[in-house]
């Protein structure tokens, strides 16, 4: 595994952003872990979550896009702790978000942050992917301000089947035609607990029992069980 994966898993463990257990996520599946990257609020924590989507990014997606968007409302610092980093990498790019309700005061609209139009090349930048039901909400807020949607950057992938079987990952950037990215996945994070299994104490053994029968049900790739 990369250097910088082994670590971001560490991070998100250690910092409590993930967590094992029972848990219903946005898709309505019961998932023996969660990701949050919504409790990471210190300014520690969104230094080093920065780092490491800006490396991700300028990997995957350097010169390809000009304004990071990241959907109301975990994705909101996502984008602008992303931008700042990325700027320290040379890349300079705006960020937005969509308003969950449209603003009728000030400068109104339904947009925090950069303007979108026609000239607007849109990284979509999200925590997790599971079903892939928030990026196939995002692209058509996108394209209604005549704008494009050009990739989508996840912290981490689940690994999962989405509307049509297949990893969800795979299945929103085959439907909408971008490339896609993600810092870690889940076989990342097997792959770390079966050589740390001391992140999980006593529950080590009947965690991974959990993930495993979950990813037999769920999953779309073979996972080092």
């Amino acid at each position: 595994m990369d250097k910088y994966k082994n670590e971001f898993i560490e991070f998100l463990i250690e910092s409590n952003a993930l967590t094992f257990g029972d848990f219903t996520a946005k898709s309505g599946r019961k998932t023996p872990f969660f990701i949050n990257m919504g409790s990471l609020c210190s300014g520690i924590a969104l230094h080093r979550l920065g780092e490491f989507y800006a490396e991700a990014i300028s990997k995957a997606f350097a010169g390809s896009f000009n304004v990071l968007y990241g959907p109301a409302y975990k994705g909101i610092p996502l984008a602008a702790v992303s931008s700042i980093y990325l700027s320290k990498l040379g890349i300079d790019v705006s960020y937005c978000s969509n308003r969950k309700e449209t603003k009728d005061h000030g400068e109104g609209g339904g947009l925090l942050g950069a303007p979108l139009g026609a000239g607007s090349k849109v990284l979509i930048i999200e925590d997790v992917i599971t079903a892939g039901t928030s990026i196939r909400e995002s692209v058509p807020i996108i394209e209604a301000y005549g704008a494009g949607a050009v990739g989508l950057i996840v912290g981490v992938d689940r690994m999962e089947r989405g509307s049509f079987g297949q990893n969800a990952l795979i299945e929103v950037s085959e439907a909408f035609g971008f490339a896609s990215a993600s810092i870690a996945s889940a076989y990342d994070i097997v792959s770390y607990l079966k050589s740390h299994p001391e992140s999980l104490g006593s529950d080590y053994e009947a965690c991974m029992d959990r993930m495993a029968s979950y990813y037999k049900e769920y999953g779309t790739s073979e996972m080092p069980f």
